[in-house]
């Protein structure tokens, strides 16, 4: 293994590296060789399309900018209903627990690396990632963006109560509250 020989760790150590960085989304395994007939196949690697950058931040930024503050307030509620619609909408029928799994599995592959708890007012979602990181402090109107689009897809109210920052035991999360 090259990474294994490089940094002097055995490879159950490199594979274990390899798939927090796949979990968090900075690689992404692009295949599979075979050095020899014995033993696993040696897996190939690439830096994510995440890890690698790109401009959409820049331009969304601008975008935003375009549109009077007065008005992006506004503008935030039919764009989440926008989003919603791209990404899938939950089945109103389902019950409260399958929407909210459906949901969370849709946020998470648009990169929010979401979860839910169980919470005093009503269920919590976490978000581990803001994928508008880049730009939400000066757009913290795509925060409310968020809570619109969460609210859509449950079927309920979502009310921000963390921004993205350190809580829950030094671990940064955005945390809306279903009600």
């Amino acid at each position: 293994m090259q990474i294994g020989g490089a940094l002097k760790m055995s490879a159950a150590s490199v594979r274990h590296h390899l798939s927090i960085l796949v979990a968090e989304g900075r690689i992404i395994s692009v295949g599979e060789t075979r050095n020899n007939k014995r033993g696993r196949p040696v897996k190939v690697y690439r830096l994510s399309d995440k890890s690698l950058g790109d401009n959409l931040s820049v331009l969304a930024s601008a975008l935003l900018k375009k549109v009077p503050t007065s008005k992006r307030q506004r503008a935030m509620r039919p764009l989440a209903f926008e989003l919603a619609d791209v990404i899938g909408r939950t089945n109103p029928n389902d019950l409260f627990a399958k929407r909210l799994t459906h949901l969370i599995e849709k946020l998470n592959e648009m990169h929010y690396q979401a979860g839910w708890e169980a919470g005093g007012e009503g269920p919590r979602i976490l978000f581990g990632n803001c994928p508008y990181a880049a730009i939400i402090e000066k757009h913290p109107e795509l925060c409310q963006m968020d809570g619109y689009l969460l609210g859509k897809e449950i079927g309920a109210n979502a009310r921000q109560i963390a921004k993205i920052g350190l809580h829950l035991g030094g671990k940064p999360h955005c945390i809306f509250v279903i009600t």
